[in-house]
């Protein structure tokens, strides 16, 4: 189920070089051959994974476009901010860009925009002074209040007792947004729990796996461990697994271990951020805002929707992700409708959560 990534040479040993490759005139007008990417945090973990596949899949149907993204093996700022610098020497006609580390790319991202390459951020909204206006991503704050809600459901009436949150990368707006839509929920609708956290539990799966087996060391009478990434999810389903727990478990995202973890009912849900959904939508509008409007993007953050996988959509899902073209073929009404009317999802970009 897990697809590869398809590895090309290396810079610092960390970059993975893809092609959605097109062929055609070299103009880059209407039709004619772009050069474009995108720059992921980690192309290790699933979610930037869905994101370049998503992208990828865009870049196909377009048609004519020359596509690359790069990214480190492990989630490290600088060493994507250095593969973020290299592609834009090449992919001059536009870059997606995904990040884990906003403030160290303002500078990188207005340097782009200054040599005149339109740059869509994606799943991280841009910093003032980047000279990115345009974003597109989840309402974060709302997929937190959706797995808080989640976790509601199974508590019972009234629960008391204490649930740990987890972040991987404290900081980072997109995962910082997830913990407080799921501590403000529980804290309006669940008065007696008491939320302990957010506590860092890193992306590498080592060291997730080791944070959180500490966690539940510490809190062995919790209601529910809670993680807003990736490697949370399979790795809180590996220790319930070991230690026959009955708390709650869950994350975030569709790796295939989270995906069996739903599956045999170790995690009660995973929240799904439809990665593959965003890397189509960014890639698609900067193709047609370079082809139809001089590369002119649009201003503001466009909405990109999530969902919950559980035991009742599980094999729909696992059904989904076996290919990056079930994926599309899965997620094609919701582009069709969302890249008709993009003016319904367009919010100010402060408002970005």
């Amino acid at each position: 189920m897990q697809r590869q990534f398809r590895t090309a040479a290396a810079a610092f040993g960390a970059l993975v070089l893809l092609s959605a490759a097109g062929c055609g005139d070299s103009d880059s007008g209407s039709g004619g051959k772009l050069d474009m990417g995108i720059a992921v945090a980690n192309i290790s973990l699933n979610f930037a994974h869905e994101m370049v596949l998503g992208a990828e899949s865009a870049a196909d149907h377009a048609e004519n476009v020359d596509f690359k993204a790069v990214g480190p093996p492990n989630t490290d700022g600088p060493a994507e901010v250095q593969l973020f610098q290299n592609l834009t020497a090449t992919a001059k006609d536009g870059i997606v860009l995904e990040n884990l580390d906003p403030p160290i790319f303002t500078r990188p991202a207005a340097q782009a925009v200054d040599k005149g390459i339109p740059v869509v951020a994606l799943d991280t909204s841009p910093t003032d002074g980047s000279k990115v206006g345009f974003y597109v991503g989840n309402d974060n704050y709302a997929l937190g209040e959706l797995m808080a809600k989640e976790a509601l459901k199974r508590l019972g009436d009234d629960p008391k007792g204490e649930v740990a949150i987890g972040v991987p990368n404290p900081g980072t707006p997109v995962l910082d947004s997830r913990a407080k839509g799921v501590k403000d929920t529980f804290a309006k609708e669940a008065p007696n729990v008491r939320i302990v956290g957010p506590f860092q539990t890193y992306s590498d799966p080592g060291q997730n796996y080791s944070a959180w087996s500490a966690q539940v060391n510490a809190h062995p009478n919790a209601l529910a461990f809670l993680g807003v990434g990736d490697a949370d999810s399979y790795n809180l389903a590996k220790i319930k697994k070991q230690k026959n727990g009955k708390w709650l478990t869950a994350g975030f995202d569709v790796d295939p271990k989270t995906l069996e973890a739903v599956k045999d009912g170790s995690n009660f849900v995973a929240i799904d951020p439809q990665h593959f959904l965003k890397g189509y939508l960014s890639t698609a509008i900067l193709i047609r805002s370079v082809r139809d409007n001089d590369g002119k993007l649009p201003d503001g953050w466009f909405l990109s929707p999530g969902g919950v996988v559980d035991s009742a959509n599980i094999d729909e899902i696992i059904a989904r992700q076996k290919s990056a073209e079930a994926a599309y073929d899965w997620y094609k009404p919701t582009i069709d409708k969302l890249l008709g009317d993009q003016d319904a999802q367009m919010h100010p970009l402060k408002d970005a959560r």
